[in-house]
């Protein structure tokens, strides 16, 4: 299979143009209008004020808490802790450990949006929880999905979407998701080559597979930065080459939320293109099974 964004193969950073098309189904496919389509063709992400109710978001907080405190999971490879701490930073899989989770990414107001965007049937790529607790919670810095998935899950083209889903309100102040809208436009290709099982470091802290800073200076000048806030229970819908990433927590406010990623079953994993061996099924699923299937 040829590969048409290259990446930690060089010593050089790089630039490459966007290849696949950005929105594949129309207004009549969803619950998204032609307005809304056309905005996320155009800066790579959409936010929906509110998708679940406040009566939902009590119920997936409880879940949160449940699942933080079970002490079964504590062993578990699909709970990341902090790099530092015992903190939970992440727990992957959540759809599978979470019956409560499974439901939600069975929502037609989620996976519904999903196909709309991906003009296909969605499988689950990855989904999980993050916790970013008060006082504790550290940054997520900057990268884009796309170039993890493709040079260390195989995922072929760009036609993935996620969804973030907040759990607790998201302020200006306590780490909410930045973007720079137009970035999923540019592929950055990364320096590095990708250590064996880098997962269990990346997952805590990622390194390889991040770009330069003058890369994105250089796109942080072209598109901006803009910062996602809204109440629990609002979302984010961003395509999978955004450039994203979010600052630690100091305040006293936690900022929780669920995510998941749904690829199109017309572009299911093959092997990994810049990486030793693919990385694990609760990071990177090979069930196709579509959603609702």
């Amino acid at each position: 299979m040829v590969d048409l964004y290259p990446t930690r193969g060089s010593c050089e950073p790089a630039f490459i143009d966007r290849r696949d098309p950005v929105v594949y189904g129309t207004a009549d496919d969803g619950p998204f209008d032609a307005e809304t389509l056309a905005a996320y063709d155009r800066d790579g992400f959409v936010t929906i004020e509110r998708l679940i109710t406040p009566e939902e978001v009590e119920r997936y907080r409880a879940e949160l808490r449940r699942l933080s405190e079970d002490p079964a999971l504590r062993g578990d490879e699909r709970v990341v802790t902090e790099k530092s701490s015992t903190e939970i930073r992440s727990i992957f899989e959540v759809h599978r450990i979470s019956e409560v989770f499974a439901e939600l990414a069975r929502d037609e107001r989620v996976v519904g949006r999903a196909r709309q965007i991906l003009g296909s049937d969605v499988y689950v790529h990855q989904s999980r929880v993050n916790y970013k607790p008060g006082f504790k919670g550290r940054d997520f810095y900057w990268h884009s999905d796309f170039e993890t998935w493709h040079a260390e899950d195989g995922m072929p083209r760009m036609r993935a979407v996620s969804i973030s889903i907040a759990l607790t309100d998201n302020f200006v102040c306590n780490g909410g998701l930045m973007i720079m809208p137009g970035s999923h436009r540019t592929f950055v290709s990364c320096v590095g080559e990708t250590p064996p099982e880098h997962y269990r470091e990346s997952l805590k802290d990622q390194e390889i597979g991040t770009p330069d800073p003058e890369s994105l200076t250089a796109l942080a000048e072209r598109h901006g930065i803009e910062l996602c806030t809204g109440p629990a229970g609002s979302a984010v819908m961003f395509d999978c080459n955004c450039m994203h990433g979010s600052n630690g927590n100091i305040t006293p406010f936690p900022r929780s939320n669920v995510f998941f990623v749904f690829n199109s079953v017309e572009n299911t994993c093959v092997e990994p293109f810049a990486a030793p061996q693919r990385r694990p099924e609760f990071i990177a699923a090979r069930d196709f099974t579509p959603v609702g299937a």
